[in-house]
């Protein structure tokens, strides 16, 4: 098996670290864990239990947590994982044989469709239009999902453009799916992490043939406890522990029991609302710049996620962009090709919002010296 090179993961993994200015992340401020677990003795009793081997697919009280989210679930619909990479990359690995086609959500954080590729798969785009304010051209779908649809792979709150689908458009993709007798996969990382309104709905629930991965990375600004999780049947639960089994086992014990902290529903509801008030905060003055700046971008505001999908006007490199600013500029930005896009570019604001502020003023910079130098 061959795997295609992961431009994004590759492109953060190896700059993120080195610029001064980094906006390219898509998630929201990290806790602390002094900030999760304010108490010290609480605190300390956590950081004494022995490191030993965790439950592998994740302890009752951290899987009942997780259900919680989901109307309906219990422990047992649920398997944790160590992210939410892990948690797609178990659900496409048990689902695809070769020769089966994915129907892929584009643009789109690129891994579903790259493991698709690497397990044998065809991938067919279902584009998100920036005509219709990043929805789904409803009269696409049957052309799309047919009789040789293995699943359908929904991000949604979607990462990159911050779009949220419609109670027609999931109605609409599950009837699709359901017609074929497809899978749908959906990745509901960014679910909490709306500007404003209610939380999004999950794809849980309204069909059998549903596998809804999310985690702690996004919403809750907790990368580093490297927590997702899988929502399914029982049957297909029991089905993805077996694979999980042959990947990373298991959660470690210390973020175990810390994610369990963060999903206790007061603290869970504190986070969410920390959150939404970084948004709120650091939203406004990113899109009053690329307002001021309408000569060089087009942008369609975000629904959620602390991420701002911009297209380029006439034409422009997204990556030759990206590159320049890294450069020139030491600022990281996403370039739009490595989201399935080579004409728009993603900006994170979820950070600080000094420091947005200075890597958007070198943004002006780049652009005011490349018009003068045309």
């Amino acid at each position: 098996m061959q795997v295609e090179t992961f431009e994004l993961e590759r492109w953060q993994s190896v700059w993120e670290n080195k610029v001064e200015l980094n906006i390219s992340e898509s998630g929201v401020h990290p806790l602390r864990v002094t900030e999760l677990v304010p108490d010290g003795d609480a605190l300390r009793k956590i950081l004494d239990v022995p490191q030993g081997y965790p439950q592998s697919n994740g302890s009752e009280e951290l899987r009942s947590r997780i259900a919680e989210m989901y109307p309906g679930a219990k422990a047992e619909n649920v398997l944790v994982t160590c992210g939410g990479s892990e948690a797609n990359f178990v659900s496409a690995w048990a689902l695809i044989e070769p020769g089966d086609e994915v129907v892929f959500m584009l643009p789109n954080y690129l891994q579903i469709g790259g493991l698709a590729r690497a397990f044998g798969a065809s991938v067919k785009p279902l584009w998100l239009r920036e005509q219709l304010q990043w929805a789904i051209d409803l009269d696409e779908l049957p052309k799309l999902i047919t009789p040789k649809t293995r699943f359908v792979a929904i991000c949604n709150p979607n990462n990159p453009t911050g779009s949220v689908l419609c109670d027609g458009e999931r109605k609409a993709i599950t009837a699709a799916a359901a017609k074929v007798g497809a899978w749908i996969l959906a990745d509901e990382i960014y679910r909490g992490a709306e500007l404003d309104g209610p939380m999004t709905p999950s794809f849980w629930g309204g069909y059998d043939r549903v596998l809804c991965t999310a985690g702690l990375s996004k919403a809750f600004s907790l990368p580093g406890l490297r927590t997702g999780w899988v929502v399914g049947s029982k049957d297909m639960i029991e089905r993805l522990w077996g694979y999980h089994d042959y990947t990373s086992i298991g959660p470690t014990m210390l973020t175990d029991r810390l994610a369990s902290v963060a999903l206790e529903p007061q603290r869970r509801g504190w986070i969410l609302k920390r959150t939404r008030r970084i948004l709120q905060h650091n939203y406004p003055a990113l899109r009053a710049w690329l307002t001021a700046h309408g000569g060089s971008f087009s942008h369609i505001p975000p629904r959620a996620g602390a991420i701002a999908w911009a297209g380029l006007r006439e034409g422009a490199n997204s990556k030759e962009m990206a590159e320049e600013l890294r450069v020139k500029k030491n600022v990281l930005i996403v370039p739009g090709e490595q989201l399935g896009m080579v004409s728009h570019v993603r900006f994170g604001y979820g950070g600080d919002p000094e420091h947005l502020q200075r890597a958007l003023a070198r943004v002006a910079e780049w652009i005011e010296e490349r018009m003068f130098a045309a």
